[in-house]
């Protein structure tokens, strides 16, 4: 029996992270994958083609037909996902040209220093967090993957609130991002994935507007024990734009106590202006990675060193600061 006819219809196949190798489905009668595809195809090279070339230009054929077969394998379960549940297709896809706009048009973000990122193997990226919500993970995702020549895509360490989160936990999941924690943090590394972790959690996303720019505490390095116990390179990111996105002057923290949030933000923007207050600020971006901190020249069994963690947490946190600065006092407006 193949790999296919193993999986009820619509469900995707789960291949183990380290071993994904491709595959081939045998011929079968066709489904409703297929009916509505050649539906579709047929309104389009019907009367429909003049129109939809007159709309989506030139070339709307091959675009066409990519968007129908993506279809059709959404629906049959002719899709891969690891143990973790990423979907790589449906990431890039759909997710990153979701975020895409806003990375490249709206926030205009620059990127430095994407060479300091290894083209294969393990690597850990440490950032600091910032802007309320984090949107700063998300175009750093995006940043990655469009700017390393590898089209590397980045493992997300989040909260224990985005998989408790209707809707939200699903998408975390396909985006391939898991929990913080070392268990997770670890087995990404060893299998050669780049993984990325903001320390700061909700003390950085969620810190007041007079307080940005400021690193908080790094909690007790528990991203150090792991790059250390998979031997892979700490690369230090620093991001600047981030903070002014949703300026926090307030804390609703009855509410927040209420709805179980670590914070509900009062911005100039929010809850003034209602739906609208949800639009971040337009700001300009930079994200500035590191040269690699190299953790081989010590031995795995140096994570169990809480003086060596903490000494290597405090030199990512002193680099990612200092390079913070630097950047301040480089940019020229918060907007251009």
């Amino acid at each position: 029996m193949s790999a296919a006819a193993e999986n009820a219809p619509g469900e995707a196949k789960v291949i183990p992270i380290e071993s994904a190798p491709s595959w081939s489905e045998p011929d079968r009668p066709a489904g409703l994958a297929d009916q509505i595809a050649d539906a579709v195809g047929g309104a389009l090279a019907g009367r429909l083609g003049p129109a939809a070339t007159r709309l989506f230009g030139k070339g709307w054929e091959g675009r066409a037909a990519e968007g129908l077969a993506f279809l059709r394998r959404r629906i049959t379960g002719d899709y891969e996902v690891d143990e973790f549940g990423f979907d790589r297709e449906l990431t890039e896809e759909v997710l990153l040209s979701l975020l895409r706009p806003l990375a490249e048009k709206y926030f205009r973000i620059e990127v430095r220093g994407i060479e300091n990122i290894p083209a294969e193997g393990g690597a850990l990226i440490v950032a600091n967090h910032s802007g309320t919500i984090p949107l700063d993970a998300l175009m750093t995702q995006v940043a990655i993957h469009d700017h390393h020549p590898g089209g590397r895509f980045l493992r997300m360490l989040a909260a224990d609130l985005v998989f408790v989160l209707p809707g939200v936990n699903e998408l975390a999941r396909k985006a391939g991002h898991t929990l913080a924690c070392n268990e997770d943090a670890q087995a990404l590394l060893e299998r050669g994935e780049l993984v990325g972790v903001w320390p700061e959690g909700f003390k950085g996303i969620g810190k007041p507007f007079s307080d940005r720019y400021k690193l908080q505490r790094f909690g007790r390095g528990g991203f150090v024990a792991s790059a250390l116990r998979a031997q892979v390179p700490i690369i230090p990111c620093s991001i600047v734009g981030a903070e002014e996105t949703y300026p926090m002057i307030g804390n609703f923290r009855t509410l927040a106590r209420l709805l179980g949030l670590p914070y509900v933000p009062i911005t100039p923007t929010f809850p003034w202006l209602g739906p609208l207050g949800a639009v971040p600020l337009p700001t300009k971006w930079t994200i500035q990675f590191g040269e690699p901190i190299a953790t081989d020249r010590h031995p795995a069994e140096a994570a169990d060193d809480p003086m060596l963690v903490f000494d290597l947490a405090d030199e990512v946190r002193e680099t990612i600061q200092h390079t913070l600065y630097e950047l301040l006092v480089q940019r020229r407006s918060v907007f251009f």
